[in-house]
């Protein structure tokens, strides 16, 4: 196993975390680890005192012990476009945040610079609503009627839905994490198209609940991340293509869909 440089400390995290992808399957180890050891008593749980605590809670003296650590991928990451008041194409629909793109940035996000923008944008948002959105009638005169069951009958067999569930972030977890392929990435809307038709035929046949929204709209994010990221024949930031690792000078726009 390669040892830690210190001088690439800062190198952004699609970088780090490829890196960390790479080294798991080079070794085949499930994790790599992350050594803070060398730090004064003390540091881990002043500068990181949840980090610290939830290592704790696994057993891990962050102090003494070595992090086990593994990538992460941010699926909704900079996907949604917007102008700099937050405003989507979709007039009245606002996105700010890690979800939006609103060229304020770069691809790669981070929680300080995401957290920023989020705060001004939010700011912006709320002004362009008030001065081009204005509320037409009080808010009383917006009632919502009682959702009407009809004759469909309850949910008989819930293991379904949580297999559906499981199945939706097994698939992306191992074809459209850190490292991609096209080949990955056509498995994977193969599975989400299979998965989407089970979920149709469950929502049009029992009642409707939480948890058959949460997963239809869990399918059906996770299908445009697919279709947007198959028609996206280049790397940037977060998003990296063994069969595309070079950026588009001028990348064409992605066109969302439901696969």
């Amino acid at each position: 196993m390669q040892k830690y440089d210190p001088r690439k400390s800062l190198a952004p995290r699609d970088i780090v975390a490829r890196a960390i992808n790479s080294e798991i399957l080079r070794t085949g180890h499930p994790c790599m680890y992350l050594d803070m050891t060398h730090k004064p008593a003390g540091f881990m749980a002043e500068r990181f005192p949840y980090i610290y605590e939830t290592c704790k809670s696994y057993g891990v003296d962050a102090e003494r012990d070595m992090i086990p650590v593994v990538p992460s991928a941010h699926y909704q990451c900079g996907g949604v476009k917007t102008d700099t008041n937050g405003q989507t194409s979709l007039r009245g629909l606002f996105v700010a945040g890690e979800s939006g793109c609103t060229g304020l940035h770069g691809a790669n996000r981070l929680a300080s610079n995401s957290l920023l923008e989020c705060v001004v944008i939010t700011k912006r948002a709320l002004a362009a609503m008030l001065t081009r959105l204005p509320l037409a009638h009080a808010e009383e005169t917006y009632p919502i009627p009682e959702w009407k069951h009809g004759d469909r009958v309850p949910q008989d067999d819930l293991a379904i839905l949580y297999h559906c569930w499981d199945e939706v972030r097994r698939t992306m977890t191992d074809y459209v994490s850190i490292v991609r392929t096209n080949h990955r990435l056509q498995r994977a809307a193969t599975r989400l198209r299979n998965i989407n038709r089970e979920i149709h035929e469950y929502y049009w046949g029992y009642r409707v609940t939480p948890e058959i929204l949460d997963l239809r709209n869990l399918a059906l994010t996770a299908s445009l991340i697919i279709d947007c990221a198959i028609r996206r024949q280049e790397s940037r930031g977060l998003h990296y293509n063994l069969d595309a690792p070079e950026k588009l000078l001028h990348p064409r726009p992605t066109i969302l869909h439901n696969g």
